[in-house]
């Protein structure tokens, strides 16, 4: 009998081991998945007041997008070119004053060269032009013609740009010349054409 105890003591032992770690185990704390307790991502804001993707072709596109903090008509805007056939990557960057309000794609001059307008409210009621022809791999500024001193007598702004069969026209009410703040209700209608990156403008006729 005495043999028999001493053989089976270790096992007794082993067991009661065994035993007492399986207790532990259970009661131990488990690890748990901290996912579904995380607070939902909000989705970031659009930092750019004014964002607007072009495509010039398939693989060639420009992006124009303005930033600034403060007063909206003040900061910068940026032109990015992707050309992915070519891999080509540009960007111009410059100060603006006035609310960007829309950016298109001409070629008005038709040189196959692209032409980038980007209209800005610079005024209340007042809009004028940026142009950048993108020509051999940069970027060059073409002055946008301001109107002049005859035509801004009858001018009180309210304008708008749009293109009509591929032309470039501006239009606004006629402000009358004897009390600005009364309009007769017709409309001067501006065209622009492009020559060797210059500008001339001629008065549509009724």
């Amino acid at each position: 009998m005495k043999y028999k105890y001493l053989c089976l003591k270790p096992l007794l032992l082993a067991g009661s081991l065994l035993f007492l770690l399986s207790c532990a185990d259970e009661n131990s704390p488990k690890a748990v998945s901290q996912g579904s307790n995380q607070p939902e991502v909000k989705e970031q804001v659009n930092p750019f007041p004014f964002y607007k993707n072009i495509t010039v072709r398939p693989g060639f596109n420009f992006e124009v997008l303005s930033w600034g903090k403060g007063v909206d008509t003040l900061g910068g805007y940026l032109i990015l070119m992707s050309d992915s056939a070519k891999n080509d990557f540009k960007s111009l960057s410059n100060e603006r004053n006035g609310i960007i309000t829309d950016a298109w794609n001409m070629d008005l001059d038709n040189d196959g060269n692209p032409e980038l307008y980007i209209e800005f409210l610079s005024k209340q009621n007042v809009r004028d032009l940026n142009v950048y022809e993108y020509s051999r791999n940069v970027f060059q500024k073409i002055n946008f013609p301001s109107l002049s001193s005859r035509i801004k007598k009858n001018y009180g702004g309210k304008d708008k740009f749009f293109i009509k069969n591929g032309d470039l026209f501006r239009s606004f009410p006629i402000v009358n010349t004897e009390d600005t703040t009364q309009k007769t209700g017709a409309l001067k209608i501006l065209q622009y054409k492009l020559s060797g990156n210059s500008f001339s403008v001629d008065e549509v006729k009724d």
